[in-house]
């Protein structure tokens, strides 16, 4: 593969509104915001490369440490850090470049949000767009057509499907409203992703937890779907870290036995901490791991410690580094899902690429991919139109799945095309 030096490397970024404060991890998010980094080769190559920040999903403590607008801005200031140890720098392979400069950029980090314990997800976070931008690059430079391509041989026996669906978790927030979960309903969702972890101390969060799963219980166990084999809506669960220990956790999980939600588990997310110890293997349900897994050495933790999923998000970790977390996955042959971050539609189809390839998930016949944009964000239909391939079958939610065929894999998803909102938040945009 060609050596491709980086002469140019800006960044810019847009806020985008949410309809409603959206709540995980005992916060609530107001807007995203959209950073877009830019690269430039010796060779005359551009690309573009388009990220969500997270805050509150990177570093839960720094989100409620500071405004919700100066943790943005934070991010913000550490992916335009990390651009300028591009320039003038050259590489081979993406997932080498992130590995060159991601302990720098993690002492850079520390430093500006003065975060001594900050989470390795906030920076990952951070380079999500700059990591893109680099696949792009690194495409064009070697003449690279297309996702399977671009994809290095080590990886691709873990992306080794050619699936012609995805099922879609379909999330309900703490305070979404029975309306809007019935309206899911009747959209042909089957599959839907049940927030908790509700604020307040361990016990408030119990309560609220039992008290909502009661309450979407009852609104959808008699509802029947031919997606499934038992023609039962399937249920997941992600708590982000709040519970302490496992007997609270164990306490949920009694509840849902006992009010007769349990059997249509599929899997639970990331219960405990990541600094939490605890063997999950005996609890009766699929634990699967999220924010915990940001490298090889977490993911081993977390299935020596009984995790039976890995929920992938490589827009929110980075494509190179997911590979790698996908790779070990595969060899030990523990499935993956694919998760969200209230991504625009864009990366949606940078993370389908990867759902789309992705053995499908035990019990459902079909990988799993969550998407709450359309849902969440204030201009959603305004920004798919920022999509080069807006309107294409593929990009529509249709009956709780998007529907693959030869077109979006000869596509890729649109990812090899450039958007042009998004490449005018750069002045100098000629070539493009």
């Amino acid at each position: 593969m060609k050596t491709i030096k980086v002469i140019r490397a800006e960044a810019n970024f847009e806020k985008e509104k949410l309809r409603f404060p959206f709540g995980f991890k005992g916060g609530y998010l107001t807007e995203l915001w959209q950073a877009v980094s830019r690269l430039e080769s010796a060779n005359g190559h551009e690309a573009i490369g388009i990220a969500t920040q997270s805050v509150l999903y990177g570093d839960a403590d720094l989100f409620s440490r500071s405004s919700e607008a100066t943790g943005n801005a934070l991010m913000f200031l550490v992916t335009s850090r990390a651009l300028e140890l591009l320039e003038r720098r050259s590489f081979t392979s993406p997932i080498g470049l992130l590995d060159d400069i991601f302990p720098e950029i993690v002492e850079i980090a520390k430093q500006l949000t003065g975060e001594k314990t900050l989470n390795p997800n906030f920076v990952y976070n951070a380079l999500v767009g700059v990591d893109n931008a680099a696949w792009l690059l690194y495409a064009a430079e070697n003449g690279l057509r297309n996702y399977n391509e671009m994809i290095m041989e080590a990886y691709r026996p873990a992306l080794g499907y050619r699936n012609d669906r995805i099922g879609i978790l379909f999330q309900v927030s703490y305070d979404m409203s029975k309306e809007v979960v019935l309206q899911a309903v009747r959209d042909g969702y089957f599959i839907f992703k049940i927030k908790t972890g509700y604020p307040g101390d361990q016990q408030t969060m119990l309560e609220g937890d039992m008290r909502r799963l009661h309450e979407l219980h009852d609104l959808l166990k008699d509802i029947r779907t031919e997606e499934t084999s038992d023609g039962k809506l399937v249920y997941t669960m992600d708590a982000n870290g709040r519970y302490e220990r496992k007997e609270t956790f164990a306490r949920y999980l009694d509840y849902a036995r006992e009010i007769g939600a349990f059997d249509q588990i599929l899997f639970y997310e990331e219960p405990f901490s990541e600094e939490n110890e605890a063997y999950v293997g005996d609890l009766g349900v699929r634990i699967a791991a999220d924010e915990s897994v940001y490298d090889v050495a977490s993911a081993k933790r977390r299935i020596k410690q009984g995790y039976q999923a890995i929920v992938l998000k490589s827009i929110a970790k980075t494509l190179s580094q997911t590979l790698k977390i996908l790779e070990y996955a595969h060899n030990e042959q523990v499935p993956c899902s694919c998760s969200d971050l209230t991504i625009n539609p864009i990366l949606l189809d940078w993370h389908k690429n990867m759902a789309a390839r992705l053995p499908p998930f035990p019990g459902l016949g079909m990988p799993l991919m969550e998407t709450n944009g359309a849902t969440n964000y204030v201009n959603w239909e305004t920004m798919r139109q920022y999509h080069p391939r807006y309107g294409a079958a593929w990009t529509e939610q249709r009956q709780g799945k998007f529907l693959l065929d030869d077109d979006f894999y000869m596509q890729s998803g649109g990812i090899y095309q450039n958007s042009a909102h998004y490449k005018q938040l750069f002045r100098d945009n000629r070539s493009f």
